[in-house]
């Protein structure tokens, strides 16, 4: 079974959940936001995704359910089971390993061309990728790379975009598992503002996201095809 965790109802797993669904793989999705609880043991996980959300990872009065995904990733992370983090989940799956989380240059909203590193090119993550993603981002926060992990992806704004950790653990900054029809959602407000210059913004964004939904489509699959084979591996 593949756990996926959402923190927030508007944070689905998009792509990743269709391309799942093409192997016919088991999926749990666990809504933290409506109150489902998650997993005590990991016995049955084949894998687990961690997914975006607003709320930083320190937030764990405010977010009871932060603390419990704490100790969920450390377990999965010792029981060496594959772990894919996206936005959220990769600050979390960095401070599960004592690694610090914080706040980055700025907001990166929109998207920007991210560069695998040396180490990236041959992570098996990324296999058969271009060495340059174009990649929807959302983020206030960033990640340092936790102590024996490797970094994969960096950008030129926020320069931590990727991890590695172990033979089974990766986070992502960046979002692959958005569609245009989630980014448009998302940005619901920009697009209605009136504030002229955020709405023309917003509007690019999502235009972006429709013209090259194919491209992108096929990026974030090959993304997950290498994911699958890490999990049957």
């Amino acid at each position: 079974m593949v756990l996926v965790i959402k923190h927030v109802v508007e944070e689905g797993p998009g792509l990743l959940a269709d391309f799942l669904k093409t192997k016919n793989c088991q999926i749990q999705v666990v809504e933290l936001a409506k109150g489902e609880k998650l997993p005590s043991q990991t016995e049955n996980l084949k894998a687990v995704v961690s997914l975006g959300g607003p709320m930083n990872v320190y937030q764990e009065k405010k977010y009871p359910f932060l603390k419990q995904e704490d100790k969920l990733i450390k377990k999965v992370v010792e029981n060496q089971i594959p772990f894919l983090g996206i936005c959220l989940g990769a600050q979390l799956l960095a401070k599960a390993q004592k690694a610090a989380v914080k706040k980055g240059p700025g907001k990166e909203l929109g998207w920007s061309c991210v560069n695998l590193t040396k180490e990236g090119l041959n992570d098996h993550l990324f296999f058969g990728l271009k060495k340059e993603l174009e990649v929807f981002q959302w983020h206030d926060d960033t990640f340092a790379i936790p102590k024996g992990g490797f970094l994969v992806a960096e950008g030129d704004f926020c320069k931590n975009q990727a991890f590695r950790l172990g033979k089974s653990a990766w986070g992502l900054q960046f979002h692959v598992e958005a569609t245009p029809q989630m980014i448009k959602a998302w940005l619901g407000e920009d697009l209605e503002s009136s504030n002229k210059t955020k709405r023309n913004e917003a509007e690019k964004i999502v235009a972006f996201a429709y013209k090259f939904s194919n491209q992108l489509a096929a990026q974030a699959k090959k993304i997950f095809t290498n994911f699958y084979r890490i999990i049957l591996s």
